[in-house]
Parts: C-alpha cells; structure tokens; sequence
C-alpha cells in the first residue's frame, strides 16, 4: 500500500475513532446568561429512576435557559454504543469533569475502571462542588484496589471512608425505602429553619412532589448538614395504575398524608446541604436530594430547587424565580428494573 494512502487511511480511522468516543456523551453549549463560562458534568448510571432521561433535559434547562455548559455521561456498552443502565463497569468522558466546575451525579452500584474513577477521586480531591440526587447516596460498589473506599457501606482500613462516597461526601449511604415503594408518594415540606434559604428561591412550600418514595437517613445527618426540605409520605387516594397507563403508578400530588402516620414523625430530610473533605483534598460543598427520578423532574418544583444548587455551589446569585421552563418534549418513563428504552444512544436525546 502506498504510504500517502496509508496515511489517509490512518487519519480517517483516527477521525472516525474519536467521532465514536464523542458519540457517547452530550455536550450542550451553554447560550447567553449568568452560567456562561462555568461547566457542569451530569453522571448518569443508575438502573432504575431513569437518570439517562432526567440528566439529558436538565443539562438542557442548564444551557439554554442558564448559559452552563453541560456535559452529559452514560452507562455505554461499548459493544452497541448503546446507553444500557445495567451495565455499570463504563461511563465513558469522565474525563470531562478534569474541567468542570460542579458534578451532578445520579449513579447507582457503579464498578468503573481505575482509569475512569481517577477523574471522579481528582474531582473530589480539589473540592468541586457535588450534587447528588436519588440513588447517588449508593453510587459505587464492588470497587477494588485504590478506589475500594468509595464502595456503599465502606468498613475498611481507612475510617475516614467509613460508609463510603455516599457518606464521606453527600452526608449518607442507602439505608431503606421509609415510605412504600411505588405505593406512596412524596412531598416536600420546607425545613423550619430553612425557609430563607436561597435554594428554596421561587419555590412554594409544598410545591415539589413526586412519585418515589422517601428513603430512609440516620438522624441527624453528619458533619455541617443542613436539612432544606422535608419529606411527608403521601397516600394514594385513587385507584393504583400500570406503567403504561400512568408512569405516576396512580400517585398524585393531591394525595394526602395519612393521618397519624408515625412515619413523618419526624419526617425525613429530603434535601440537605454539606461540607465534605475527602482525605488529601480540598474542603468542598455539596447538595444531595434523594428524589431524581426522571418522573419526579416533571415536577417544576423539583427542577427549580437543583437548578438552584447549582448556581448556589458555583458561588453564582441564584435568581429570584429560575426559569426551568422544559427545552423540547419530555415524556419520562415510570421507573423500574429494566425498564429503559432499549437501543437508546446518547445522540437520540439532542
């Protein structure tokens, strides 16, 4: 073969190679707006709330409403290119976070490489800020060698990690479903001395509601957090539904506490801000919400309190009323095991 063609051929492969690794993530320039220049990475990787639909339009809602830069991460098969939550050793573009300025993350039981948790440990390392939702409280497991330490329920040699990422920096692991799963709902109640709070801007109490179920936290939580929203478990009034029929299961927002329910006595904190310090690093913030299903970001209120936290974490003034005005259709499947849509690639959500 003559070396011009080969050299050809070469260059084409090399260009088709990189074409495939940027194919498995999105990149929404951020437009005009008090976001512009700061860059957020949205993880996702979980198998049951359908982060791989909620992260794609809130990076969305953080570019075209807010000017960020958003880069959004899936679980890849690197066999199909296909975003498949179940397979949890590959998020592909971790890299991205080496200059971003805050992490959303949603993951759930993740075995990722070395090579692709570094970026996430170096994240950490220089105190970036964090936003955790849902299933991120139990982002990791099964992790071996240096990054054992990040693995949900963390007992090792290095006490600083005891409980692991899900504690060390968001203020706890997975610990239970507090209310029923799929059978009760959850509304937000504002903390009693977080009313003034600046994440709290724009929203009504009460406002936010979806249809997970509160998890379950130790009390109080550690260190420096501050619960901002409380979670009051709501019964079903009406009759329960199929996926298919309604991806709420039948849950509203109208439902009703019930009275009496021991449950939210205390309730349990929902929203809660923290301080964190990984071993070697940098002190950093962070903002956990255990709710984030895709579902429950139809939820206005919801959007409008992460949208918030971002702008808190990254030292910007949050607005008086964000807009979380949704870009283009959003049409969330209820959640549940195996129940994403399957041949779905990153590409699909633009």
């Amino acid at each position: 073969m003559p070396r011009a063609v080969a050299l050809v051929l070469a260059i084409t492969m090399l260009l088709a190679s990189a074409a495939f690794a940027q194919d498995q993530w999105l990149t929404f320039e951020g437009r005009e707006g008090p976001g512009h220049g700061k860059h957020v990475v949205l993880v996702a990787g979980d198998e049951e709330y359908r982060s791989e639909e909620a992260l794609p339009m809130l990076g969305k809602v953080l570019a075209q409403r807010h000017g960020f830069k958003a880069t959004v991460l899936f679980p890849i098969d690197p066999k199909t290119g296909e975003i498949n939550p179940k397979h949890a050793t590959n998020i592909p573009g971790l890299d991205a976070l080496d200059s971003a300025d805050l992490m959303i993350i949603a993951t759930r039981f993740r075995n990722l490489p070395d090579e692709q948790m570094k970026h996430i440990d170096e994240f950490l390392k220089a105190g970036k800020p964090v936003i955790g939702l849902r299933t991120a409280t139990h982002a990791f497991n099964g992790l071996k060698g240096p990054y054992e330490k990040y693995n949900n329920g963390y007992k090792g040699a290095e006490k600083e990690w005891a409980d692991g990422f899900g504690r060390l920096v968001l203020g706890e692991k997975w610990i239970s479903h507090h209310g029923g799963h799929k059978t009760e709902g959850t509304k937000g109640v504002f903390a009693p001395d977080a009313k003034d709070s600046p994440l709290l801007s724009g929203i009504a109490d009460g406002e936010i509601w979806g249809a997970t179920d509160v998890y379950g936290v130790r009390l109080p939580l550690p260190g420096d957090a501050k619960p901002i929203v409380l979670g009051q478990i709501t019964q079903r009034k009406g009759p329960a539904k199929k996926p298919a029929e309604d991806p709420n299961f039948g849950l509203s927002p109208e439902d009703p506490a019930k009275p009496g329910d021991k449950r939210n006595d205390p309730m349990m904190p929902i929203a809660w801000t923290k301080s964190y310090q990984v071993p070697g690093g940098k002190l950093g913030k962070s903002f956990t919400t255990t709710m984030g299903s895709s579902t429950d970001f139809a939820n206005e209120g919801l959007r409008r309190l992460v949208v918030n936290a971002v702008f808190h974490l990254v030292d910007l003034k949050v607005p008086e009323k964000a807009d979380v005005t949704l870009v283009g259709e959003y049409k969330p499947t209820a959640y549940g095991f195996d129940a994403h849509k399957k041949g779905t690639k990153p590409a699909d959500f633009k």
